[in-house]
Parts: C-alpha cells; sequence; structure tokens
C-alpha cells in the first residue's frame, strides 16, 4: 500500500527580490518499508520536502496523503496528534532533550502518546539496546558522542512505531565509522520494524545504502530509481 502519495506539491517563498519556489510540481508515492534517499544540490528543496512531509511546513499549492489522511485537512491540533503517532523525526543536530537521559528522551514521545510508564520503559530499552546502547540508558545528551547521541534520535524517532521516519542529513555530523555504523542500524531497523526510511542527504554513504534514490533540482524531481545497495 501507499503510506504517502504526494500530488502536484509546491511551496514558494518571498523573499525581498522575488518570490522562491522551494518545491515545484513534486508528485511522488512511498509504499511502506521503504528505504529511500532524496538527493540534490544545495538550495534543491530536499530539506523543505521532508518538512512538508512531516507537517512541519505548510505546501503553497498539491497535497500530501498519509495513509489516506490529507495533511491540509487536519487542524493544528490534529496535525500534532498525527505527526506524533505516525511520523518520527531524525535532525542533523539530534535536537535530543540535554537534561534528560537517553532513556527518557525515548520514553518522551510514547509519555506525551499516554502510554503506561512500564510499556514505554520497556520499548525504550529494547530500542537503546538494538542501536547498541543498552549500558548508556542514564547518560544524558553532553556526556554522549555525536554518534551516540544520533543513535538515541534513531531510538526516539522509532519509539512510538510511526509509520515512517525522516530523516534530514542524518550523518552530516559524524565521521565515517559512526556513519556507516548508524546508516546500518537504521537499515536494520527498517527491515524489523518495517518503518518507512526517507532522508534527505549529500552523504554518499546514504546513497550507497538507500534502495531507492530521487534526485531534486531546482524544486523540481529530475530523476527517481530504485537500486541494489552498495556497502
Amino acid at each position: 500500500m501507499n503510506v504517502i502519495e504526494i500530488e502536484n506539491l509546491s511551496k514558494e517563498y518571498q523573499t525581498p527580490a522575488a518570490k522562491v519556489r522551494a518545491v515545484d510540481g513534486v508528485s511522488l508515492r512511498f509504499e511502506r518499508g521503504e528505504f529511500a534517499a532524496i538527493v540534490g544540490p544545495s538550495g534543491s528543496g530536499k530539506t523543505t520536502l521532508l518538512n512538508l512531509l512531516g507537517g512541519l511546513d505548510q505546501a503553497t499549492a498539491g497535497s500530501i496523503r498519509i495513509a489516506g489522511t490529507d495533511l491540509a485537512s487536519l487542524r493544528p491540533g490534529q496535525l500534532i496528534d498525527f505527526r506524533k503517532d505516525n511520523i518520527g523525526f531524525v535532525f542533523q543536530s539530534y535536537n535530543l532533550i540535554p537534561v534528560l537521559t537517553a532513556l527518557e528522551n525515548v520514553e518522551f514521545v510514547m509519555q506525551l502518546q499516554g502510554r503506561p510508564k512500564a510499556e514505554r520503559r520497556a520499548r525504550a530499552v529494547e530500542l537503546l539496546e538494538a542501536v547498541g546502547l543498552g549500558e548508556r540508558l542514564d547518560s544524558r545528551p553532553g556526556q554522549l558522542s555525536g554518534g551516540q547521541q544520533q543513535r538515541v534520535a534513531v531510538a526516539r524517532a522509532l519509539a512510538s512505531k510511526p509509520q515512517f521516519v525522516l530523516a534530514d542529513e542524518p550523518t552530516a555530523n559524524l565521521d565515517s565509522r559512526s556513519a556507516l555504523t548508524l546508516l546500518e542500524i537504521m537499515e536494520r531497523l527498517n527491515r524489523e520494524e518495517g518503518a518507512t526510511f526517507i532522508f534527505s542527504t549529500h552523504d554518499p554513504r546514504v546513497v550507497a545504502k538507500a534502495r531507492r534514490v530521487i534526485w531534486l533540482e531546482d524544486g523540481k524531481v529530475v530523476s527517481d530509481k530504485t537500486q541494489e545497495p552498495t556497502i
């Protein structure tokens, strides 16, 4: 089934000089369980497209339907609830809560969902063990390396069992070894959890791991191909 259906999606921004169309008439489908990379030069619209998919920004034209729900039809409170239950986010800058431990950071979304304490604790421990941080449950972000913080972010993104995970340049601040470890973890969790992963990236390592590569230029899709991962 199509988890995401994007039809003729556009986003314009007004600058002092002129209107800029960051996303221009994009139509795409994403099936459940995909591991896809959105690539292109700086300014091609990758991050804008991801923000639109996540309901963090509003389209100028076109539509996004996720599992049959049109994002534009949701009121602000409904959109927050929809994101909380269906979308996991992995940001370049990690966006962990500094005063919370790794375990508490992963539990946080489930706490917002109102899940019982024992259930969310068990799920958080399971995911942190899956990303190789079972010994760092009580560590705060400042006590973890960049690679470890990003692994906590991946565990947090999957905690609510979302239909899909949006990852914006997740390897940008990581060294080669940490980046490859993180990609292998996400690939494995993609298979085991069944969540759709969509990356915005410049990183050739991410592109090599992806099973689908979508190339953007000037806000338009110029190429959309499936491939066998090469690393």
